[in-house]
C-alpha cells in the first residue's frame, strides 16, 4: 500500500537541521490521503458545482457523483439502502451527536455505553440521556459479563447501546455482532462507533432481519485516508422520518408555506445546506480503494506488524505496554499500541521523537480520559492531585501514555525508527534541551522555532 499513499516519502527538518523521511505512527488520529483520493478530487475540481436541482452539466455531473457516494459508503459497510440511509456529516463525532439528537427513544430511557469509549461516543449521550457504563477488565478489555448484567437490569428501558468497534487507545476489537444479538434480544438497538475500525477491518452491517444486524454505524473519512472533512452516519430510514431534522434550512424540505413545512425524505432531510461534495466523494473513493485492495489483506499485514512490535517492545527494559501484550493475540486488536518508558514523561518522549527523529506519535489520554486513567491504575490521591493542578491551569502533571498506531502502509522500517528513538532516550543521548509549557503540558526544545516557509504557505502570501 505504500505506493498508494500521498506524501509518504516527504522529508521533514530535524532539530539539528538534517532532513529525514517523515514516519507517521499517529494514524489512529488521522491518516494521510490516498493518491486515488487526491487524484480523483483534482480531476473533479474543474467540474465542481452545486448539487441537486442545478440544470447545468457541471451540476448534473456533481449531483450524480455525490449521490453515488452514498451508495458506495453503503456498500462499504454492507448496508441495504432500501431500509437504511447514509447521511454525510463532518466526522464521526458529528454523526454520533446527530443520532443523540435524532434518536426517537424516550429521554427517560437509558443509554448503555462503555468505559472504553472516545469522548465522542460518551459525552453526546451524557447530555441527552441517562447513561450507564460497561466496565473495562483489569487488562482494558470489554467486560461482557457486566454488559450482560446491565442489559438484564435495564431491559425495556434502553434507549440505545453504543460501543466502539475498535478502541482508539488499546486497539481492542469488540465482538460487535454477538453484542448486537444480545442487544436485540433485550428489545433495543445498537450503534457501533466504527471510526477506528473502518480503515483496519471489513465491516458488515448484515441484513436488517439478521439477529447480529448493526442498527447504526458512524465512520470518519479522515481516519480512512480521505481527510477532506466528511464522515457518515448509517442507520434505518424509519428512525429519521417521523421528526424534524436537528439542523434545518436549504435542501431539507420539499416545500415551505407561511404556515407549514413539508420535510424532504432521507438523506436530504438530514444534510442541511450545501453539502461537502468534495469530502463525500473523497470518502467514497477511499472506500472503493480499500475494498479493491482488500481489507482482509490489510488486516493480515497489520496483524504481522503488530505482533512483531509487541514482541520487540515487550523485550525492552523499562517499557510498560497497556492492553494486550501477547504477540499471538495481535489479531484481536487493530494496530494501536500505547506504552510508557519508565522515568520519561510521555509528552517529552513524544516531543523528542518528533523534533529529533521525524517520527510522529501521540501522547496524552487520546480523548478517552476515564479509560486511560483506569489503564494507568492511578490512585485516587494521584487523580485528585492532577484534577487540582488542571483546575489551576497547570497541565504539566497530566497522566498519559505514548501511542503508536499503524496505517495500511506502515512497515518494519517505520517501527525500527521508533525503537531507535527509545534506545537513544534510554541512553540519554538526545540533543535538545526541553522545557515544559505549563498551560498545555507539551515539551518544546529551547532556542528552536519551526520555519514552515519552505514547505507550505497560503498562496497569496508567497
Amino acid at each position: 500500500m505504500r505506493d498508494c499513499i500521498y506524501g509518504i516519502d516527504r522529508k521533514v527538518p530535524l532539530l539539528d537541521g538534517k532532513l529525514v523521511r517523515y514516519v507517521n505512527l499517529d494514524n489512529a488520529a488521522s491518516t494521510p490521503p490516498l493518491k486515488s483520493v487526491v487524484d480523483g478530487i483534482t480531476a473533479l475540481a474543474p467540474y465542481y458545482s452545486s448539487v441537486h436541482r442545478g440544470t447545468g452539466f457541471k451540476s448534473r455531473l456533481c449531483t450524480d457523483a455525490y449521490d453515488r457516494a452514498h451508495e458506495i459508503i453503503a456498500e462499504f459497510v454492507g448496508a441495504d439502502l432500501s431500509m437504511n440511509t447514509v447521511i454525510f456529516v463532518k466526522n464521526a463525532t458529528e454523526a454520533i451527536n446527530k443520532l443523540a439528537h435524532r434518536l426517537k427513544s424516550p429521554k427517560d430511557h437509558v443509554v448503555i455505553t462503555t468505559r472504553m469509549e472516545h469522548h465522542s461516543n460518551d459525552l453526546p449521550w451524557r447530555y441527552n440521556y441517562r447513561t450507564v457504563h460497561v466496565r473495562a477488565t483489569a487488562d482494558g478489555r470489554f467486560d461482557e459479563e457486566h454488559f450482560d448484567s446491565l442489559l438484564s437490569e435495564h431491559k425495556g428501558n434502553i434507549a440505545l447501546v453504543t460501543v466502539t468497534g475498535a478502541s482508539n487507545v488499546t486497539g481492542y476489537i469488540q465482538p460487535i455482532h454477538r453484542l448486537a444479538e444480545k442487544v436485540h434480544n433485550a428489545g433495543a438497538k445498537i450503534l457501533i462507533d466504527a471510526a477506528q475500525l473502518a480503515p483496519h477491518r471489513k465491516i458488515d452491517m448484515r441484513p436488517d432481519d439478521d439477529p447480529g444486524h448493526l442498527d447504526f454505524i458512524a465512520i470518519a473519512g479522515h481516519k480512512m485516508y480521505a481527510p477532506y472533512g466528511t464522515g457518515a452516519l448509517i442507520g434505518p430510514i424509519s428512525e429519521f422520518l417521523d421528526s424534524p431534522p436537528d439542523y434545518c434550512g436549504g435542501g431539507t424540505v420539499h416545500m415551505v408555506t407561511p404556515d407549514e413545512v413539508y420535510w424532504a425524505g432521507m438523506p436530504a432531510r438530514d444534510e442541511a445546506g450545501s453539502p461537502n461534495v468534495m469530502g463525500a466523494i473523497a470518502m467514497a473513493i477511499a472506500a472503493e480503494t480499500l475494498m479493491k485492495k482488500g481489507l482482509d489483506n490489510i488486516a493480515e499485514h497489520e496483524r504481522e506488524l503488530t505482533a512483531h512490535t509487541l514482541e520487540k517492545l515487550g523485550a525492552m527494559k523499562g517499557i510498560t505496554i497497556y492492553g494486550e501484550t501477547d504477540p499471538s493475540k495481535a489479531h484481536e486488536k487493530v494496530g494501536v499500541i500505547p506504552f510508557n518508558l519508565a522515568g520519561v514523561d510521555h509528552a517529552l518522549l513524544a516531543a523528542i521523537a518528533g523534533f529529533e527523529f521525524g517520527v510522529g506519535v501521540r501522547n496524552g489520554c487520546f480523548c478517552a480520559h476515564p479509560y486511560v486513567v483506569e489503564l494507568l491504575k492511578l490512585e485516587d490521591s494521584e487523580i485528585q492531585k492532577w484534577r487540582n493542578q488542571f483546575k489551576n491551569g497547570d497541565k504539566s502533571g497530566m497522566p498519559g501514555m505514548v501511542r503508536m498506531s499503524f496505517g495500511c502502509y506502515s512497515n518494519h522500517e517505520d517501527i525500527d525508527r521508533l525503537f531507535e528513538v527509545l534506545e537513544m532516550i534510554k541512553m540519554n543521548e538526545y540533543r535538545g534541551k526541553y522545557y515544559q509549557v505549563r498551560e498545555t503540558g507539551e515539551f518544546l526544545p529551547r532556542n528552536y522555532k519551526d520555519d514552515y516557509s519552505g514547505y507550505w504557505q497560503y498562496p497569496c502570501s508567497i
